[in-house]
């Protein structure tokens, strides 16, 4: 039995831990974009704002900065932290997946330094991705310092994100559903509490410090006429076409690298290349962009530019993720959405000018759309987008656009940038898990072989005895020849017992039974069994025989398989997923060790 005292600690530390780490993280927020500023100071001559002091440097320089600072940090990014390299997210989703949440002290300072460098360079990449790793680390450094278990590690990881994005955006609820719809899927719902006071945390500390400041400057929005959801319907599918489009050129980038055999620490030199002599065309689609973005939510871009602009902000952010550079992807999707949707609404107020379309307006549902496509994570932009806003109004016509762009995105591809990225690496994690895992076990170590059939021809009178005794909820029914015929759940019994014209001797298990059953062989592996029941809502499978594939000999529990999900740590390198966006030249994974 545990004491007052005990039972205090387990129910207030954890609320305390996550109150520290949100304030550690907002300040980890403040830093970080301090760091940057200080940054662009040294860089370029003194202006209004990042642009204005980019157009004011010699051309030279803005040629050569971007090209500078790869070959400052390439090796670092190479040899020193690797972990740093790309927008951060997908390495904190590795580190929950296969190390426990445990990342490296030095991320936290690693990370807050290259990502300074690039951005304050003028390379296209973000801060919000990075600023998720810095309080991520900052939340694993305190448990390990701590001495604190897989679980107390993986909550604090999530409440450092959280409150990461809270800061950023000043937005908590945005801030706690990323960390729930991203990195944790398989929440308790007793930890909610926790997230939710780690970024409410860093939202204050973030406020502090930038009290009247906001990141974009957000137009008045209303829906004119219930019809223009048509239009936001079908800038939600371009959102999600445009989505596959941004990831393919991403990992194609990276691909094209190592066909070439360039080498690691050269890599974002490469990339700064091209974001240099871009830069010199067209400089507003360097840094984080969001000068740019409030440009458009003010409805002052016009077609051409915005079609210029959204290209010339692909061929820049995929150079630079591609390249391996440390920077985020979530601020370069709402620039690219941003000016998706500038070009949808000029078309459309071209088509209809008759009627009041604000550019604007689609501008900002578009951000909205292109981060739930690249991202997944539909609730997370909505929310983002309305705690920008604070306008209930906008909440249906994003609900419009978000939900057919991630739609679009998982038929034809089905992972976000992030598990892409961890696809390309051989990681494959499903709902939270690294699946690698149980690829080599086998489902027939983990099968119950105990089980009581029922007969096709056991009468119904007869069953109801037997089902009542067996604690299982399903049963498994057997013809004359002991082959499995079908299944018959509690279900199907209520339904017969609330008939009120039910006839118990005439009416037999094989009238009841569903026959058409998903089943799995024993000598499948239990990454198999995981989609099986990732996809449907079973509680069981029944396991056939692999030499009588009518023969059951058992059956798999989901509560078996997570169990030795849990019970088998170590990591297992895997190939690449065969989807065509990440599938590398060879399609090998060049980490991928060979066969013996």
């Amino acid at each position: 039995m545990k004491t007052a005292k005990q039972n205090l600690l387990d129910n207030v530390f954890p609320l305390l831990l996550a109150l520290f780490i949100g304030g550690l993280a907002g300040l980890g927020a403040v830093c970080f974009r301090w760091l940057i500023e200080f940054k662009i100071g040294l860089f370029w001559p003194e202006g209004s704002g990042f642009l204005d002091q980019y157009l004011q440097a010699p051309w030279l320089l803005r040629f050569a900065a971007p090209i500078l600072a790869g070959l400052l940090l390439g090796p670092l990014l190479a040899s020193v932290a690797p972990e740093v390299k790309g927008p951060g997210i997908p390495e904190v989703m590795a580190s929950l997946a296969l190390r426990d949440g445990i990342i490296r002290h030095r991320v936290t300072l690693a990370k807050s330094f290259a990502t300074a460098t690039f951005v304050a360079a003028g390379c296209s990449v973000g801060r919000e991705g990075p600023i998720v790793q810095i309080g991520s680390s900052i939340g694993s450094s305190l448990t390990q310092i701590f001495r604190l278990g897989p679980d107390h590690r993986r909550l604090a990881i999530a409440c450092g994100a959280a409150a990461g994005i809270a800061a950023t955006f000043q937005a908590p609820m945005a801030g706690t559903l990323f960390a729930v719809e991203i990195l944790l899927f398989d929440l308790e719902v007793a930890s909610l509490s926790n997230i939710v006071i780690a970024a409410v945390t860093g939202t204050v500390v973030s406020k502090l410090f930038w009290s009247n400041e906001t990141v974009f400057e957000i137009p008045f929005f209303t829906l004119q006429h219930p019809g223009e959801l048509l239009l936001y319907f079908a800038l939600g599918i371009a959102a999600g076409l445009f989505s596959l489009l941004f990831m393919a050129c991403i990992f194609g980038f990276g691909r094209i690298l190592e066909r070439l055999r360039i080498p690691e620490w050269l890599a974002p030199a490469i990339g700064g290349l091209i974001v240099g002599t871009a830069g010199l065309m067209y400089p507003e689609a360097l840094g984080v962009g969001y000068e740019t973005v409030n440009v458009s939510l003010h409805g002052q871009v016009v077609l051409a530019t915005a079609l210029v602009l959204l290209l010339a902000k692909l061929i820049t952010t995929s150079a630079c993720v591609g390249s391996g550079m440390s920077g985020g992807i979530f601020a370069p999707s709402l620039f690219l959405g941003a000016m998706l949707g500038s070009i949808f609404g000029c078309l459309a107020a071209i088509i209809w000018p008759d009627t009041p379309l604000s550019p604007a307006h689609y501008a900002l549902v578009g951000m909205g759309a292109m981060v739930a496509g690249t991202t997944l994570a539909p609730i997370t932009a909505i929310m983002t987008i309305f705690e920008l806003t604070y306008n209930y109004e906008i909440v249906l016509p994003l609900m419009t656009a978000c939900i057919p762009s991630i739609v679009v995105v998982r038929w034809l591809h089905g992972y976000s940038i992030y598990e892409t990225k961890l696809l390309v690496q051989g990681i494959r994690i499903v709902r939270g898990h690294d699946a690698n895992r149980l690829r080599e076990l086998k489902v027939r170590d983990f099968i119950s072989r105990d089980f009581e059939p029922l007969r096709t021809h056991t009468a119904f009178h007869d069953l109801v005895p037997q089902v009542l005794k067996n604690p299982f909820p399903h049963f498994v029914v057997l013809d004359e020849n002991n082959q499995m015929a079908g299944v018959l759940t509690l279900r199907d019994i209520r339904s017969q017992l609330a008939d009120p014209n039910y006839d118990g001797e005439n009416v037999f298990a094989g009238d009841l039974m569903q026959k058409e059953v998903v089943t799995v062989r024993e000598d499948q592996n239990l990454e198999e069994a995981f989609n099986l029941f990732s996809r449907r809502n079973f509680s069981f499978l029944p396991v056939l025989s692999y030499e009588d594939q009518n023969k059951m000999i058992g059956f798999l529990k989901k509560d078996d398989l997570i169990t030795a999900y849990n019970q088998n740590i170590l990591r297992k390198q895997v190939p690449s997923s065969s989807r065509w966006i990440c599938r590398l030249p060879d399609g090998k994974n060049r980490n991928q060790k060979k066969s013996p």
